[in-house]
């Protein structure tokens, strides 16, 4: 069944004015939209349609995106863009052509981009529940996020002929599962005893619904809608179990009969696009051969891909001194991360506020170390089971920030919106949610999960603004 926005959530969706979707809807420019009762609906899949003037050129539409084990949105969020980021975050020698704008003091605000996030997925409710608060704020349409494994969603679309999946996807997206390729877990790859909704399976039956093969199923949303572009996310530790990375590249590349060319797959530091966090990930791209034009499918094909048609974002910061390069910036440092926030019991903000009291085990044990101010973050974990790592340990403990101990400061773990911040989530994003509707409470226990499991926002916008730029040279028109 056809799902519809309103004319104000596609004038918020497009830009522009409601008068304006109103006039596109009466010259028949809108595809599907119906006029009910006097009032326009318009399909929740529609593009806005190209400004129509002589002499110039066409205003740059729309791209809808298919987001798939969306988590809380990190992905979405820096496909869709329009939030804040620390100053120290932005280079602008770099990337000029962006063109922030300043926000508060010490922050920068990255404009929107074209894309435009129709669809999500997430087996957590409380993953839902995030997304829906925040990007419902956006003007996105919130019944797009669909709470169900991806396995049941394509069952659903093959065996009772259901369209659960939009038409006209331009991007997919999707951060499969990971726990199973992780060093930080027990490795298990693509024999995982997880089944696709997160509960134990019987490792004598053979499945593809295990947790570890759940990007074959990623593979069958894009064989379905069929994108011009895919992007898939993961652990750097998939690149060195066994031949995953070649197994997975294999399969991507087989989807519709071979007719996408998957780009060998390539570790991204996120520390080195200005996110206070030395997070590692695996980022996979596949482009649909009959989308592209002659040069692009030429210059894609190479073993060694022009730097003009690199769909890999180029970096903006160093991590160390001999990788020092003309225009780059230094890392951002936790220091700078916590810029202004105030300790738990003097802050207005319920995330700042909040953070887990598990008490030291001792060095021996994960997550027991107190965070380097003048360093980049620890990988925020999804799994840490309450032991995310200190913000301040006491001298009894090994803490190092004495003038902070001098100060009377506690000895006390990450809170919600420190983790948050060395994600690059804005801090307008809640992650403490009471019960709404149809949506559950998210905890702080839930919130750190949810925040470890996300790609950081920025990362993401950085992957998203690089094949913005080269949309055209990859697909003309």
């Amino acid at each position: 069944m056809e799902k519809y926005i309103s004319v104000s959530e596609a004038a918020k969706r497009w830009k522009v004015s409601k008068r304006r979707v109103q006039v596109l809807c009466s010259e028949n420019r809108i595809k599907g939209a119906v006029k009910q009762s006097g009032v326009w609906l318009i399909p929740y899949g529609a593009k806005k349609p190209d400004r129509r003037k002589n002499g110039r050129r066409p205003e740059a539409v729309g791209l809808n995106v298919l987001s798939l084990f969306s988590g809380c949105g990190g992905m979405d969020l820096g496909f869709e863009g329009g939030f804040d980021i620390l100053k120290e975050s932005m280079n602008e020698e770099i990337h000029p052509e962006w063109k922030v704008e300043k926000s508060q003091k010490g922050w920068v605000k990255l404009p929107d981009t074209r894309f435009h996030t129709i669809f999500a997925n997430d087996i957590k409710p409380e993953a839902k529940a995030a997304w829906c608060n925040y990007f419902g704020k956006k003007g996105i349409d919130v019944t797009s996020f669909y709470l169900d494994s991806i396995v049941d969603l394509v069952k659903l679309q093959k065996e009772n002929k259901i369209h659960l999946f939009p038409e006209n996807v331009d991007v997919v997206t999707g951060g499969f599962p990971c726990q199973d390729f992780s060093v930080a877990g027990k490795r298990k790859g693509f024999d995982s005893d997880k089944a696709h909704n997160g509960e134990k399976i019987d490792p004598n039956v053979p499945t593809v619904e295990n947790r570890g093969k759940l990007y074959i199923w990623m593979r069958e949303v894009i064989g379905i809608t069929k994108p011009k572009i895919f992007i898939a996310e993961n652990v750097k530790g998939l690149t060195n179990l066994q031949d995953a990375k070649e197994i997975i590249e294999k399969d991507f590349a087989s989807i519709c009969d071979g007719g996408y060319l998957v780009v060998p797959a390539r570790v991204l530091n996120a520390a080195e696009y200005g996110v206070p966090q030395g997070r590692e990930r695996v980022i996979f791209y596949g482009f649909k051969k009959e989308e592209l034009t002659e040069q692009a499918l030429m210059e894609l094909s190479r073993d060694v891909i022009s730097e003009e048609y690199d769909p890999y974002p180029v970096p903006t910061h160093y991590l160390e001194e001999n990788q020092k390069k003309q225009g780059l910036r230094p890392f951002v440092t936790v220091e700078q991360a916590f810029v202004d926030l105030a300790e738990p019991e003097q802050s207005d903000d319920i995330c700042q506020q909040k953070y887990s009291k598990a008490k030291f085990m001792g060095k021996h044990c994960q997550g027991q170390q107190e965070v380097k101010l003048k360093g980049v973050g620890p990988t925020i974990r999804s799994e840490h089971h309450g032991n995310i790592e200190f913000r301040r340990l006491s001298k009894e403990h090994g803490g190092e920030h004495e003038q902070e101990l001098l100060r009377g400061m506690r000895e006390r773990r990450l809170t919600i919106r420190e983790c948050a911040r060395i994600q690059t989530f804005p801090d307008d994003y809640d992650f403490i949610i009471p019960k709404k509707g149809e949506n559950v409470s998210v905890s702080a226990s839930e919130a750190y999960k949810i925040i470890g499991n996300a790609v950081p926002p920025l990362l993401a916008y950085h992957i998203a603004k690089r094949i913005e730029e080269n949309w055209q040279r990859y697909f003309g028109g």
